[in-house]
């Protein structure tokens, strides 16, 4: 059987490899990465080893070959359709910001709230996490309770147009993660928020 190393795959679903026989050979094929990073992957058999490092290279595998080749977008379509159809959909994060002090959305995040259940509808077993952020202003406590309550009224807004309790985790995390670092005691709209990851 032929042995897949891999060679320098990024952040998960960073890259695609789509396998499938064919005949007496397999073949292999690097996809474009959704992210757009670079991504590459080492096939070897025996002793002869072929790198993989742009979208679309491929190599033919045989019992005792591999040999490098150039794919494309049509062929992967054509041959792996079922593979292509059956992965996952890659991760999604949004961003939704609050008013100052509130657990309420800013005007701006109310308009882009349907736009993050419509990505999580679209998976069939969606999973959620959501974590809630302060800027400096108020203790630490404060900023925990408070972190925590953004998180928690965007879970509950979830759960009200259908997404099972199970399938959101909530974090509060405070003022100890800005997006925009500040001293103390800063007003920064940019780190009143809820980062919000759909998978």
């Amino acid at each position: 059987m032929n042995s897949l190393r891999p060679g320098t795959i990024t952040l998960a679903l960073a890259a695609a490899l789509v396998a499938a026989c064919a005949g007496p050979k397999e073949s292999v094929v690097l996809l474009p990465s959704p992210s757009g990073q670079d991504t590459a992957v080492s096939v070897t058999q025996g002793s002869r080893q072929v790198l993989l490092a742009q979208p679309y290279a491929g190599a033919k595998v045989g019992r005792r070959s591999v040999e490098a080749y150039t794919s494309s977008a049509e062929e992967v379509q054509a041959r792996y359709r079922g593979a292509l159809a059956a992965q996952p959909l890659p991760p999604a994060q949004f961003t939704l910001f609050f008013v100052e002090g509130k657990d309420e959305f800013t005007d701006e995040s109310k308009k882009i709230v349907d736009g993050v259940f419509a990505e999580i509808a679209r998976r069939p077993i969606p999973d959620v996490i959501v974590i809630g952020h302060t800027d400096t202003v108020g203790n630490d406590a404060a900023n925990d309770i408070l972190s925590r309550q953004r998180a928690d009224v965007v879970r509950a807004g979830f759960v009200a147009r259908g997404l099972a309790p199970d399938k959101v985790v909530t974090i509060g995390v405070g003022k100890r993660e800005l997006a925009v670092p500040t001293g103390e005691g800063v007003s920064e709209p940019r780190n009143r928020r809820v980062e919000i990851l759909v998978r």
